[in-house]
């Protein structure tokens, strides 16, 4: 189970410019928020990164939210790109799974789940959708939820098809 920073470390740079290019399009609060936490821990100015071309201000940004300090805008920037752009996805998954959910969001996932159903599931994403997004959405899925899925665990591990920036 990889933590939202190591999710965006170890993700491809074309994934992360992906994500920072959504927020800036779609969410200027979130975009902002973001980079305000990247001017603070690079203990700059946000005015500074502003200044720089995006696809220079994007570069520094994703070298610095892959830090440990930065966990919780990583994660609301992962969340908001899944909700937003691939709440299709989520919502998929969890009717796969026969989880009650309202537009890929969930009040009280169960305990355990069906192997089977999970295979099913995880299949019918990686034929649908990117496989680099259904590895972050499958990875975020267990980090932000808490949940301890031993079987969604081991497909994490052991399924190439779910390898971050593979």
């Amino acid at each position: 189970m990889l933590a939202s920073h190591e999710l965006f470390g170890f993700m491809s740079p074309e994934l992360a410019q992906e994500i920072l290019n959504f927020a800036y399009d779609t969410d200027k609060t979130l975009y902002r928020a973001a980079l305000s936490g990247v001017a603070e821990a690079r203990k700059v100015r946000s005015i500074f990164l502003e200044r720089q071309p995006r696809a220079q201000r994007h570069a520094s940004m994703i070298s610095t939210l892959s830090r440990p300090g930065l966990d919780l805008v990583t994660g609301n920037l992962i969340r908001f790109w899944l909700l937003k752009k691939y709440n299709g996805m989520l919502a998929d998954f969890l009717d796969a799974l026969q989880i009650p959910h309202k537009e890929g969001v969930v009040d009280d996932l169960p305990a355990t789940v069906d192997d089977g159903r999970l295979k099913v599931a995880i299949d019918a994403l990686t034929a649908k959708y990117p496989q680099e997004a259904v590895a972050v959405y499958l990875n975020a899925f267990t980090d932000m939820n808490e949940v301890n899925w031993p079987s969604l665990n081991t497909f994490l591990q052991e399924d190439k098809r779910l390898q971050i920036g593979g």
